[in-house]
């Protein structure tokens, strides 16, 4: 049975994933802590693993899907997803939704993961979404901020929007928080590794309003997870520093996230036996 690995790194720590495959497709999500009880336990475990060394550079650290971005943690210039595109200029990655003008940029990877959303909600009849904000630079953040004031936007640095890894969702029947869009995006989205990233219940967590229009694209597992646990990001982040390392079945992969400090990882060790 083949295994993948794939490393993901974010400001508070870093996290690697190993995938298994396995043969039979469930929609429930299974979590499980693998925390070891003491360090001569650790050790034991990784000795009886061929292991290959990662170096960690510190950009690294700044990359990845799981990156937290808000009043306290900004964003960094490599932090910005380097696939940003035009939606309007690639037509391909606008299937079946609508964009509220020709301007919005998006990662394009992001865009995909979207659109292929919109394709499973097409299909349970739900057809009216578009996008009405995606990635903004610096200087377009300092204009919103300039306009619209504290109350309304983030200052330059301190928007996921400055990402290219969230976007404001629309619809074309009612505002999102009474739309049938809104309500399949806080029900499904998990599936297709987005998050509603400021909803009604958290705004003590993360500091912002209830808005049911901005999702952010955090990746499968995290997104099973967080949904199955009613995390938010910044809860998410400390529960994986809490917990070192879990493991997670979704839909019949085998995902295990391990966390490590940034602080004190020059390199990380993953089995020798896996591709990245």
């Amino acid at each position: 049975m083949k295994k993948r690995v794939f490393v993901v790194l974010f400001m508070l720590g870093l996290c690697y994933l190993l995938i298994k495959i396995e043969p039979f497709l469930q929609e429930d999500v299974k979590i499980k802590s693998l925390r070891l009880s003491n360090n001569s336990d650790t050790s034991q475990h990784k000795a009886s693993q061929t292991t290959r060394k990662i170096h960690v550079e510190n950009s690294d650290i700044y990359q990845g899907n799981l990156l937290l971005v808000n009043k306290q943690f900004t964003v960094q210039q490599e932090s910005v997803r380097t696939d940003i595109v035009n939606l309007f200029d690639h037509q391909n990655l606008m299937q079946g939704y609508g964009v509220l003008d020709n301007n919005i940029r998006l990662s394009e990877e992001v865009a995909q993961k979207f659109m292929d959303m919109v394709a499973a909600a097409n299909k349970d009849g739900v057809k009216g979404f578009l996008i009405s904000s995606g990635y903004r630079d610096f200087k377009q953040q300092n204009a919103l901020y300039e306009e619209m004031g504290s109350e309304y936007a983030l200052p330059a640095g301190n928007s996921e929007h400055n990402l290219g890894l969230s976007l404001d969702v629309g619809s074309t029947q009612s505002k999102m928080s009474e739309a049938p869009e809104g309500r399949w995006i806080e029900k499904n989205a998990w599936k297709y590794g987005f998050v509603l990233r400021y909803p009604k219940d958290k705004i003590d967590i993360t500091g912002i309003k209830y808005e049911p229009w901005h999702i952010r694209y955090v990746g499968l597992p995290h997104s099973a997870i967080m949904h199955e646990r009613n995390y938010v990001l910044e809860e998410y982040l400390s529960y994986l520093q809490e917990e070192r390392e879990i493991s997670v079945k979704v839909k019949g992969k085998v995902y295990t996230i391990s966390y490590y400090p940034a602080s004190q990882t020059p390199a990380i060790e993953v089995p020798i036996n896996l591709a990245i």
